[in-house]
Protein backbone atom coordinates (compact mmCIF):
# COMPACT_ATOMS: atom_id res chain seq x y z
CA UNK A 1 0.00 0.00 0.00
CA UNK A 2 1.35 3.46 -0.88
CA UNK A 3 1.57 6.29 1.63
CA UNK A 4 -1.16 8.09 -0.30
CA UNK A 5 -3.42 5.07 0.17
CA UNK A 6 -2.47 4.78 3.85
CA UNK A 7 -3.30 8.45 4.47
CA UNK A 8 -6.59 8.16 2.58
CA UNK A 9 -7.65 5.02 4.41
CA UNK A 10 -6.77 6.40 7.87
CA UNK A 11 -8.61 9.67 7.30
CA UNK A 12 -11.69 8.04 5.78
CA UNK A 13 -11.89 5.67 8.74
CA UNK A 14 -11.43 8.37 11.38
CA UNK A 15 -13.52 11.20 9.94
CA UNK A 16 -15.95 9.85 7.30
CA UNK A 17 -15.25 12.97 5.24
CA UNK A 18 -17.67 14.56 2.81
CA UNK A 19 -14.64 15.55 0.74
CA UNK A 20 -11.07 14.24 0.84
CA UNK A 21 -8.09 14.91 -1.41
CA UNK A 22 -4.64 13.53 -0.68
CA UNK A 23 -2.23 15.22 -3.06
CA UNK A 24 1.38 14.08 -3.46
CA UNK A 25 3.32 17.33 -3.97
CA UNK A 26 6.73 15.68 -3.71
CA UNK A 27 7.82 16.45 -7.26
CA UNK A 28 7.44 20.17 -6.56
CA UNK A 29 10.12 19.77 -3.89
CA UNK A 30 12.75 17.97 -5.98
CA UNK A 31 16.17 19.07 -4.78
CA UNK A 32 14.85 20.32 -1.43
CA UNK A 33 15.40 18.80 1.97
CA UNK A 34 13.36 15.67 2.60
CA UNK A 35 12.67 14.93 -1.06
CA UNK A 36 12.67 11.21 -1.76
CA UNK A 37 13.13 9.76 -5.23
CA UNK A 38 9.81 8.28 -6.29
CA UNK A 39 7.76 10.79 -4.31
CA UNK A 40 5.47 10.26 -1.35
CA UNK A 41 7.43 12.62 0.91
CA UNK A 42 5.41 15.87 0.66
CA UNK A 43 1.61 15.85 0.88
CA UNK A 44 -1.30 18.25 0.89
CA UNK A 45 -4.57 17.05 2.43
CA UNK A 46 -7.89 18.78 1.81
CA UNK A 47 -10.58 17.36 4.08
CA UNK A 48 -14.16 18.34 4.95
CA UNK A 49 -15.99 16.56 7.76
CA UNK A 50 -18.71 17.52 10.24
CA UNK A 51 -16.54 15.89 12.92
CA UNK A 52 -14.39 19.04 12.89
CA UNK A 53 -17.27 21.41 13.72
CA UNK A 54 -16.56 21.75 17.44
CA UNK A 55 -12.77 21.62 17.16
CA UNK A 56 -10.36 24.52 17.16
CA UNK A 57 -7.75 24.73 14.41
CA UNK A 58 -5.13 23.19 16.70
CA UNK A 59 -7.48 20.37 17.75
CA UNK A 60 -8.19 19.62 14.07
CA UNK A 61 -4.49 19.34 13.29
CA UNK A 62 -3.90 17.14 16.32
CA UNK A 63 -6.84 14.93 15.31
CA UNK A 64 -5.39 14.45 11.81
CA UNK A 65 -1.95 13.61 13.20
CA UNK A 66 -3.53 11.23 15.71
CA UNK A 67 -5.53 9.46 13.00
CA UNK A 68 -2.42 9.00 10.86
CA UNK A 69 -0.35 7.76 13.79
CA UNK A 70 3.34 8.23 14.61
CA UNK A 71 4.60 5.56 12.20
CA UNK A 72 3.01 7.12 9.12
CA UNK A 73 3.75 10.68 10.25
CA UNK A 74 7.38 9.62 10.69
CA UNK A 75 7.57 8.54 7.05
CA UNK A 76 6.27 11.87 5.71
CA UNK A 77 8.58 14.86 5.40
CA UNK A 78 5.88 17.53 4.95
CA UNK A 79 2.12 17.57 5.46
CA UNK A 80 0.04 20.64 4.56
CA UNK A 81 -3.52 20.54 5.89
CA UNK A 82 -6.68 22.30 4.71
CA UNK A 83 -9.31 21.22 7.26
CA UNK A 84 -12.92 22.41 7.31
CA UNK A 85 -16.11 21.27 9.00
Amino acid sequence: MTRTEEITQALETAFTPQHLEVIDESEQHRGHSGYAEGGESHFRVVIRSPKFETMTRLERHRAIHGALGPDLIGRIHALALDIQA
